[in-house]
This record gives structure tokens, C-alpha cells and sequence, in this order.
């Protein structure tokens, strides 16, 4: 598979910084949202360090991935909707990537608030610049937590979008962020450029 991304398909790293960042949402999420339900003490104190640096991972990984997308823009993928499917859908995507970051801003505050400090994978830790505010974090905890499930709501619906996309309009949307997808989709945009496909 190519390095970067091509007409018909994106490449290994977009596509890598594309799956990764979903099965850290899922982590994340599912922490932040039953974390509390695990056993007081060691395990839960687990639970919220994972569930903290899998939001310092997204956190980095945005970065990344806006700079590389920067330095290998995504062809665009012309579909049945038109222009303004294509607007919508870069939208989506500015929408998601203004989320991801807002969450992980939002769980860095509410970990600040609570006067603790911030842990980076367990090499080192942030110390936290305000001394612990009850009122503020439990603000700041609304704010994650509906950042969060607005963010989840948004991944579903863009999801949904995809799945629509290969179903229903039979185009190559999904298609071209599956890594094992990437022969079948020059093969089959092959064979209908080939004039003996017709």
C-alpha cells in the first residue's frame, strides 16, 4: 500500500491516524462513561489514567494528522450528491476535528480543576496551574462529558454516512479508508475506464 494518498485511495498514514483516532474515542469514551462502576481503588485509578492518556493521544494525534493532511491533502471523492455533498462532508469533517479537540481541552481543564496533576503516559506529569476548584470542576465535567457525547453522536452519524455511501450510492467513500480495499478499488476504477468494460 502507497505512503501517501492517491485519486483512488488514501494512504497507509491517513489511514493509520483515521483508525487509531476511532479506537481511542471508543476507549475514551467508554471509560469516561463506566469508569466509575469499576471497584473503588486500584482498578478504577487504572481506568482514569488509561482513560486520560488515550485523550493525550487524540489530543497528539490531531496535531498530527492536521499536519500531514496539510502536507498530503485527500483527493475528493465525487459522489451523487454533487457540490454540496462535498461541502457537507468537509464540514463533517472540520465539525469532528473541532470536537476531538475541544474534548480533550475540556478533559485537560476539568483534570486542572480538580488541582491534580496532568499524567503523559506515565513519563512525566503537567503539574496543574490552579489549586482544586469543586465548583469549577464539576462545570468542567458537564462540558467534557457533553463535548464528549456530542462528539460520539457526530463519529455515528458520519459513520452512518460512510455505510449510506457504500450501500446505497455504490461509490468509493468508504472504500478508500479500508486498507484492504485499496486493490479492489484501482481494479474496479480500472475496468470502467477501459473501454472494453463497456
Amino acid at each position: 500500500m502507497q505512503l501517501r494518498n492517491s485519486p483512488d485511495h488514501f494512504g497507509i498514514v491517513a489511514i493509520s491516524f483515521h483508525w487509531l483516532t476511532v479506537a481511542l474515542v471508543i476507549l475514551a469514551w467508554t471509560l469516561g462513561t463506566f469508569g466509575d462502576d469499576l471497584p473503588r481503588g486500584p482498578a478504577r485509578a487504572a481506568g482514569l489514567f488509561v482513560h486520560i492518556s488515550a485523550g493525550v493521544a487524540i489530543v497528539l494525534l490531531l496535531f498530527a494528522r492536521a499536519a500531514w493532511r496539510i502536507g498530503d491533502p485527500p483527493s475528493v471523492e465525487r459522489t451523487l450528491l454533487g457540490v454540496w455533498g462535498d461541502r457537507a462532508s468537509r464540514v463533517a469533517h472540520y465539525a469532528l476535528y473541532v470536537f476531538l479537540a475541544a474534548v480533550g481541552v475540556a478533559g485537560i481543564v476539568l483534570q486542572f480543576a480538580r488541582g491534580d496533576a496532568l499524567p503523559v503516559f506515565g513519563l512525566f506529569e503537567i503539574t496543574s496551574p490552579w489549586s482544586a476548584d469543586r465548583a469549577f470542576a464539576r462545570s468542567a465535567k458537564e462540558v467534557h462529558e457533553f463535548l464528549a457525547n456530542a462528539l460520539v453522536i457526530l463519529a455515528a452519524l458520519h459513520a452512518t454516512a460512510a455505510l449510506f455511501h457504500h450501500w446505497i450510492f455504490r461509490d468509493h467513500t468508504l472504500a478508500r479508508m479500508l486498507p484492504w480495499a485499496a486493490q479492489s478499488t484501482r481494479s474496479l476504477r480500472a475496468s470502467t475506464r477501459s473501454p472494453h468494460s463497456q
